[in-house]
């Protein structure tokens, strides 16, 4: 077996996000502490490093409108929890700006591993840019990965949780470049009914639009 996918974990979309207590700037937590909400856990490879602050900076500017999805911010790296504190303190400093969110100190990589955040062809001592987006109901729902030396784009996440949640509460599903209060795509249909039904109005019928 190789030793990175056995040592390394291989969570998949649609599965139960595994369970964690972690030490973290803002005391103890554990998956369970966001049941009912949603969650982005993301990782980065290092603190004080220049993407790094700039993502740090930019979910927290952000924080606000990820709350108003629901939705809770949760960083980790594999970096003690006294450096993760004079980090943020350090961004303060700088910047006024007060992270808002919790930092997992996950110095021994048992979180990192567990959610498959280390990539050993490039590093076995830090983490890629990995996002988990994890429903209220603790189904992780998308993952992104992006190279340590990409900043994550932000209002990309934000965009992928409004399409999960609104594909949820109208049944549709959403098309290619979708945003915010543009159509859905309806679902197809069922029955041959439905089908004639939907050949008079759409695009076709199985591609047919609908206001949400």
């Amino acid at each position: 077996m190789d030793y990175e996918l056995m040592m390394n974990g291989n969570v998949k979309i649609g599965q139960k996000a595994p369970e964690f207590k972690a030490v973290t700037t803002f005391g103890k937590v554990s998956l369970n502490d966001y049941e009912g909400k949603w969650l982005v856990l993301f990782s980065h490879p290092g603190d004080f490093t220049p993407v790094c602050t700039t993502e740090m900076i930019g979910f927290t500017k952000a924080h606000t409108y990820f709350k108003s999805l629901n939705t809770e911010l949760l960083g980790l790296s594999i970096d003690s929890l006294n450096s993760h504190l004079a980090w943020v303190y350090d961004i303060y400093c700088k910047t006024g700006i007060k992270v808002s969110f919790p930092i997992i100190a996950d110095l021994s990589g048992k979180i990192a591993r567990q959610y498959g955040m280390i990539s050993n062809d490039i590093s076995s001592i830090e983490t890629v840019r990995n996002v988990y987006i994890i429903d209220d109901k603790g189904i992780i729902r998308t993952i992104l990965i992006y190279p340590m030396n990409i900043g994550r784009f932000i209002p990309e996440i934000i965009r992928i949780i409004k399409a999960l949640q609104i594909s949820e509460e109208s049944k549709c599903v959403t098309p290619a470049n979708w945003i915010p209060n543009q159509p859905l795509i309806m679902l197809p249909p069922k029955t041959y009914k439905e089908l004639e039904e939907r050949n008079k109005k759409g695009i076709s019928w199985y591609l047919n639009f609908d206001k949400y």
